[in-house]
């Protein structure tokens, strides 16, 4: 029989075996030097899988292979179709192809060109965070552009680490500039050492995957829940209501970034590090968003439900439309852009109030800049482009109307008032990191604030739960759903609202022993 070491020993070959950490490297203009400086400084002994996606001229075969393989003893595949991913080698993509991954094979597809854009880089990234997960890592060398930064975004948001070339080093600082701009880079460093880095991370339990023991697993809950008064009272949001397993992996890849093994240590680390509670905050944040994600949820909403809140809608009645967790404004956009060209299919015209909401306030001061790469050309259609954006150097900026419509603000669900008399309410991708009990207090929350027979818009894993008596199924695949009309009054449990406490201005609380001291549905209609 085996002892218990050499069964964690079995566990973690096998384990490692099955999915070991894959590095994409972006690289375009001066990617060459940056390169050969990257692999020059790598153990020939590494265990991670290099795939290097540049920029190539289609008409030229590539010599990048031979010129790398004199700096580096791993071995240099140039990717074929159905190629599978082993460690310990370096895998270059060929011209006129682009490169993308499922189950660790490698797939060629013909480039598809974007406002006369190849963004192989993002391709290769995004399908990257969808097959690695948190064993994803990116790197973002010399290049002109900005391709690549969208797939640093989602694998960010997986879970993955994220590394880019130091500006003033790079041949090039397009690309690096872009990537650092979102603010999700966990790594800026000149190439050289990016690689000790790499090797460091990478040998961290939130890599490793190792069995957690019992007492370790009892300290981690106690540390949760001193990290979760440290964040309440330095950046002013509670997480205790947010589910645990996306929590604690956000805090484990904090600590695999600062190769802390010991979450006591960590808790020490974020009461001695403000800078770093900051990033934290930013790290629980973060969600994978773009333009016209989930493309047949939102043409069913075109469909179905826009052309209802538009149809013989009063002169004097705006359509009312709140985007909650909106992040930087992707999808706050596409919504207003969708109900743009249904006015205008409807040949109808009405005023349109839109409010996007989140509580990280740089997404949203980014959001109501509303300047984008140029690489969202990957979602957006030409037409849609034009129509809507107008190009800017290395950027596109969303169109003055548009921007007009959506009124950004910083807004915590969970405990600030709620804007009220909607006809519509899109909470995508929020209600997942939620519990369960939290839930149950949001979704009444938007019954409340919806107008008669309004809508409710979900993201495509989540569902109402048990509330089918405030809403019903309306198109359940694409998780749209109607408000029930409820049958007299029914009390619901609405999330506390702090400045209930006291009264309005220029309002006095009753003062007659055993009456109420406010109205609650006043003052929320209020």
């Amino acid at each position: 029989m085996k002892s218990k070491a050499q069964l964690q020993k079995t566990q973690k070959k096998a384990r490692g075996a099955a999915s070991f950490p894959i590095v994409g490297i972006g690289a375009s203009a001066g990617g060459l030097e940056a390169l050969e400086g990257f692999f020059a400084n790598l153990s020939a002994d590494s265990k991670l899988a290099f795939v290097v996606i540049q920029h190539l001229d289609p008409k030229h075969k590539s010599l990048m292979g031979s010129l790398l393989q004199k700096f580096t003893a791993i071995p240099i595949v140039e990717i074929a179709d159905g190629l599978k991913v082993e460690p310990a080698c370096i895998y270059l993509n060929p011209p006129n192809k682009n490169v993308v991954i499922l189950n660790g094979t490698l797939q060629l597809i013909e480039p598809v060109k974007k406002d006369g854009l190849n963004l192989s880089i993002d391709c290769f990234f995004r399908a990257l965070a969808e097959d690695r997960k948190e064993k994803a890592i990116c790197i973002i060398l010399s290049g002109t552009g900005s391709d690549g930064t969208l797939g640093l975004k989602a694998i960010k948001g997986a879970g993955g680490i994220t590394m880019v070339q130091e500006e003033h080093q790079a041949q090039y600082p397009g690309m690096p500039g872009s990537a650092i701009d979102t603010g999700l880079v966990d790594f800026i460093l000149p190439v050289e050492q990016m690689s000790i880095e790499l090797q460091k991370y990478v040998q961290h339990p939130y890599i490793e995957g190792l069995p957690k023991q019992e007492k370790i697993e009892a300290q981690f809950e106690n540390a949760l829940q001193k990290i979760f008064i440290l964040l309440r009272s330095n950046v002013g949001h509670d997480f205790s209501g947010y589910k645990e397993t996306t929590i604690r992996r956000r805090i484990e890849r904090r600590m695999a970034v600062h190769r802390i093994e010991d979450i006591a240590r960590y808790v020490r680390y974020l009461q001695e590090t403000p800078a770093e509670m900051e990033k934290l905050f930013k790290d629980l944040l973060i969600g994978v968003t773009n333009f016209f994600r989930d493309a047949e949820a939102l043409a069913m909403l075109k469909d179905r439900v826009l052309p209802m809140l538009a149809a013989n809608r009063p002169a004097d009645a705006p359509i009312r439309i709140w985007v909650t967790g909106c992040s930087t404004g992707e999808e706050a956009y596409s919504i207003a852009m969708l109900l743009f060209e249904t006015l205008e299919t409807l040949n109808t015209h009405c005023e349109v109030q839109m409010f996007a909401s989140d509580i990280d306030p740089d997404a949203i001061e980014y959001a109501r800049n509303a300047v984008y790469p140029l690489t969202i050309a990957a979602d957006v259609s030409p037409e849609r482009l034009h129509q809507f954006f107008t190009k800017e150097g290395e950027n596109y900026k969303v169109k003055k109307h548009i921007r007009e419509t959506v009124i950004f603000a910083v807004h915590n669900l969970i405990k600030d008032p709620p804007f009220s008399k909607l006809d519509l309410v899109s909470c995508r991708n929020v209600l997942i990191y939620l519990k369960t009990e939290l839930q149950k207090k949001i979704l009444p929350l938007f019954h409340y604030t919806l107008n008669p027979h309004g809508f409710l818009f979900l993201g495509n894993s989540e569902g109402i739960g048990e509330s089918t008596d405030l809403f019903a199924p309306f198109e359940p695949k694409e998780r749209i759903f109607q408000r029930n009309e409820l049958a007299g009054e029914k009390s619901l449990n609405y999330p506390t609202i702090p400045f209930f406490e006291a009264p309005l201005p220029g309002q006095k609380f009753a003062e007659e022993k055993g009456s109420p001291k406010v109205e609650i549905r006043r003052l929320v209609e209020r």
